[in-house]
């Protein structure tokens, strides 16, 4: 037990220094080289990319249409951080955290520009068809053969991060945590599993989400894709819905509270007692959640902005980008909005999940069972598409290291199951850590190609507009 502790600690520590300060300049820092090079893509374009959103090409070589693509790429990035993460970054660096979150999305769009661009422009296709790319392509491909064991640096830092942590175990255990907060007069009804006692509804709630995951799963990035085009859009419009309607109803209250996270993210209410201090902890959590939401500069989204229907390498770049509008300028923004409303942000005895439920309590005008229903089902299907799209990810990654092997990718995906449907009876924290490593892991080698090949980026850019 002490032997665990202290690896758990070890990983602690590893986890908090390598998201420290020079992981999210460096993701900074792209963004704003990108931001630069490319003269601002993601203002002069963002209506051009919001309407090939929806606006598919046609009898194009590709697996899925531009626009199965980015679902794949929102079912991953839009989970739990956009309820949770935000909560979190709020409590801990005030109103202005929120500020700060917008300031990285901004820039992270063009930085998923540049990898949806990247990921068309260097992708290969297999003996069958198949669209094949990433970072580890548009590394080996792009950089040169000599950088390959960057590439499957990052290769392998994705397996494990979809197999070990964001992908299976901790989006599972969010999903049976939250039935459990909902159905919590069935806490003292229990089923004994590997020798430990669970609730009958966390059993229950784990096999649904276990059976239905490896159902999509098994179907390959064709199903997830139709799953993910339905899903993806339904959640996302229900939960801003909800959200609008506490902004709507507290209209009167947003003025007051758009001051307050400006002057908090500058610590203007904090002079007298440090300002610079509560400016840069409203800095460091605001663009470190904002980045682990969107995921802009990680590398994922580009996998499946690969597999794009498209001929156009610009044009995939704009469809990309348009995630991290939606899940940070749009989402995050609204439920922050809601948050620095309500107020819950404040109290000490509120903490993650709490904060926002209490949110949704005081604003909708419902009933509290109600909106504690209605968030927890945007929660269960925000985790669930995450199992969905790191998946395909994880999968993505696999096949880069041993060749497309089909038989290696059936196994993979049952092992994969495997990790969903023992998700809900293991230990949550140090899994999450883990997870957190692999994904700051996958960024660096990431980052490293952006930068390199921003050049090529800008090149394609400028040759798209003439």
């Amino acid at each position: 037990m002490e032997l665990f502790e202290k690896i758990n600690e070890l990983i602690i520590r590893f986890d908090n220094w390598l998201w420290g300060i020079p992981l999210i300049l460096l993701i900074l820092g792209c963004g704003i080289i990108l931001t630069v090079r490319l003269r601002g893509v993601q203002f002069r374009k963002l209506g051009t990319a919001l309407k090939y959103m929806i606006q598919n090409e046609e009898e194009i070589e590709g697996d899925v249409t531009s626009f199965g693509a980015l679902c794949i790429a929102l079912s991953a990035t839009i989970g739990t951080g956009n309820i949770v993460g935000v909560a979190t970054a709020i409590a801990a660096g005030g109103p202005g955290a929120l500020f700060w979150m917008e300031i990285a999305a901004l820039l992270g769009m063009a930085t998923k520009y540049t990898e949806g661009l990247l990921a068309v422009k260097y992708r290969v296709f297999d003996s069958e068809g198949h669209a094949l790319g990433g970072p580890f392509y548009y590394i080996e491909n792009g950089m040169g053969k000599k950088w390959k064991w960057l590439a499957k640096a990052f290769a392998v830092f994705g397996v494990l991060a979809g197999l070990l942590g964001i992908g299976t175990i901790t989006q599972i255990n969010g999903i049976t945590s939250a039935a459990n907060n909902f159905f919590s007069e069935f806490s003292d009804k229990t089923v004994t599993v590997m020798g430990c006692d669970y609730t009958i509804v966390t059993v229950i709630s784990g096999l649904i989400v276990t059976v239905c995951a490896a159902l999509v799963i098994i179907g390959g990035i064709k199903q997830i894709t139709k799953v993910s085009e339905v899903v993806v859009p339904f959640m996302a419009i229900a939960y801003v819905m909800c959200v609008l309607i506490i902004i709507v109803t507290n209209i009167t209250k947003v003025p007051g509270a758009v001051v307050e996270i400006v002057q908090s993210a500058f610590g203007i209410k904090a002079i007298s007692g440090g300002a610079l201090g509560t400016m840069i902890i409203a800095m460091q959590k605001g663009i470190s959640r904002g980045i682990f939401s969107n995921e802009a500069g990680l590398g994922s989204a580009p996998i499946a902005a690969a597999a794009a229907q498209t001929k156009n390498p610009s044009r995939q770049g704009l469809v990309t980008m348009t995630g991290t509008f939606i899940d940070t300028i749009c989402i995050c923004t609204m439920t922050g909005l809601a948050i620095v409303i309500s107020g819950a942000w404040s109290d000490p005895n509120l903490e993650g999940v709490e904060i926002t439920t209490a949110a949704f309590g005081s604003g909708l005008p419902f009933p509290e069972k109600v909106s504690s229903f209605i968030l927890m089902i945007c929660l269960v299907f925000f985790a669930f598409t995450t199992i969905l799209g790191w998946s395909y990810y994880s999968e993505r990654c696999l096949a880069y290291l041993t060749g497309s092997k089909l038989i290696v990718t059936k196994i993979y995906r049952i092992i994969y199951i495997a990790a969903v449907f023992i998700g809900p009876y293991l230990t949550v924290e140090a899994v999450w850590n883990i997870a957190d490593i692999f994904n700051g892991l996958m960024a660096i080698p990431n980052i490293i190609a952006l930068i390199a090949l921003s050049g090529v980026a800008a090149k394609e850019t400028l040759k798209r507009s003439e």
